[in-house]
């Protein structure tokens, strides 16, 4: 894959682009994970303006408001703009907006956490400079961007400050599986459906990940390359990542992951495994592990009344840090000195089945627009999706559905999500049925078996017509007809 190309992200690009026909000026926020793309997609979008960039410095024990400042009057001058003193963010800005008074510009501010965390009046001295000087040019963009979505979240996007002044709040996700087959370059089409999601079972989704592929290598070879060779990418990334991000709080983060790699769980059942007494903290730190896209909370539903419940799970929803824990961990030490064995088979490796079920499991919910397409399933008919459960009662006995969708016209798709290393036999029936029969399910409601596969199915399971749709993994992956 050449890594100077730019693949996907025409949604995103489409309402940047929209801001170019605005007759005022546009205060822009966009956010994500580390890695997920957010500077390449402003740098395409920077070809249509002049532009400015400018990027906070990564903090360490050492790192002050100041030094902050420094770094961005060295960024000044490099952008044309010499001579203009660190002393005040104020006086930083009233000089950039002067510079850019008059015509077409883009003034993006990269990892805006990193320049203002320092600086108690940071984000004052920027609304006021916003408010007087940036927005009388019409033509003016002004972008706001950063991986600690929290600390967005908590500082402009629910700032009485900056309340009406945020025109869009872009939030970047993993890139769909259509998207993701480009990474093979000219020999994607020669690549088996199974090869790539091993690929995507580490790297989900992440740009940055896919663009460090090598097409004319095995799954196998990639994986070892980026995750067990000293030095490696993935091998580095985690650390790099909880640095940046949760710098004070690292391991509790980590703890809180690691619980989480094993399978979704509830709050109390976090707690309970980390011998935490429950409290608002840690629903805290989990809800920062959701702003930052690395966990997903979901919320199950009341099928006879399509009504969101209160109960809830969260689910470790990033393919690369469930790996990092469950694999590359373990082996550090030995990836460090060089020690692990290189011809390792990854099937082999502890737990792999179950944990590419997972795996495969985050491919699929992030994907559901897709499978929604594939089942003939428009957004209109929908009640509720996603991730089910039903907890056990004396009543009723517990039940989980990989993915559920319930529409208005009382029809409830039950989506297995299987993973397998051989082709899925007709065992599957028989857990599909033991699900059913658990499920509390309203008279009024159909039920309509689904199985998403990715390694085959057994053509004796096809035959017995049990599923209603039957979809492989490699019908995500086709590109979308336009």
């Amino acid at each position: 894959m050449d890594s100077a190309k730019f693949v996907g992200r025409e949604t995103e690009m489409a309402r940047l682009k929209g801001l170019l026909m605005s007759r005022s000026a546009s205060l822009i926020v966009v956010r994500g994970r580390r890695r997920i793309g957010k500077s390449r997609l402003l740098s395409e979008f920077g070809r249509e303006k002049r532009s400015l960039f400018f990027s906070g410095i990564p903090p360490t024990p050492k790192t002050t408001a100041q030094s902050q400042r420094n770094e961005f009057s060295i960024q000044l001058e490099r952008a044309g703009l010499p001579g203009i003193k660190p002393d005040d963010w104020g006086n930083i800005f009233w000089h950039l907006s002067k510079h850019t008074a008059k015509g077409s510009f883009l003034i993006v501010f990269d990892e805006i956490s990193w320049m203002g965390d320092k600086d108690p009046d940071f984000l004052g001295k920027l609304k006021t400079a916003w408010d007087m000087y940036f927005s009388k040019n019409p033509k003016l963009i002004l972008i706001l961007c950063g991986s600690i979505s929290s600390w967005i979240e908590e500082n402009i996007l629910s700032s009485t400050g900056f309340v009406g002044r945020i025109d869009i709040d872009l939030v970047l996700e993993e890139l769909p599986l259509n998207v993701c087959h480009a990474f093979w370059g000219s020999k994607e089409k020669r690549i088996s459906p199974y090869e790539k999601f091993k690929i995507l079972s580490v790297t989900g989704g992440v740009p940055l990940y896919l663009e460090k592929i090598k097409p004319h290598l095995s799954a196998e070879d990639n994986i070892r390359e980026l995750c067990f060779t000293k030095g490696g990418l993935l091998v580095r990334e985690f650390d790099e990542i909880f640095s940046d991000l949760f710098s004070r709080k690292n391991t509790i983060y980590k703890d809180m992951l690691s619980s989480l790699a094993q399978g979704p769980k509830d709050l109390r059942g976090i707690c309970k495994e980390l011998k935490k007494t429950i409290a608002g903290a840690y629903s805290k730190y989990l809800d920062d592990l959701v702003k930052a896209g690395f966990v997903q909370r979901d919320f199950t539903w009341l099928i006879d009344n399509g009504k969101e419940s209160k109960l809830s799970v969260y689910r470790l929803s990033d393919n690369y840090l469930r790996f990092y824990l469950k694999y590359i961990l373990p082996n550090k030490a030995k990836i460090e000195k060089g020690n692990f064995v290189s011809n390792t088979v990854l099937t082999n490796l502890p737990g792999w089945e179950a944990i590419m079920g997972l795996q495969f499991e985050n491919l699929i919910t992030h994907n559901r627009k897709v499978i929604l397409e594939l089942l003939n399933i428009t957004f209109e008919e929908i009640v509720m999706d996603g991730p089910f459960f039903q907890n056990p009662t004396s009543r009723q006995k517990g039940c989980q559905i990989d993915y559920m969708i319930q529409t208005r016209f009382q029809n409830l798709y039950l989506c297995e999500v299987k993973f397998s290393k051989k082709p899925i036999g007709k065992n599957i029936i028989k857990a599909m049925e033991e699900k059913k029969k658990h499920l509390k399910v309203p008279k009024f409601c159909s039920i309509r078996p689904v199985l998403i596969h990715v390694n085959g199915v057994e053509e004796s399971v096809v035959d017995t017509g049990y599923f209603d749709n039957v979809i492989d993994f490699g019908s995500l992956l086709k590109e979308e007809k336009r």
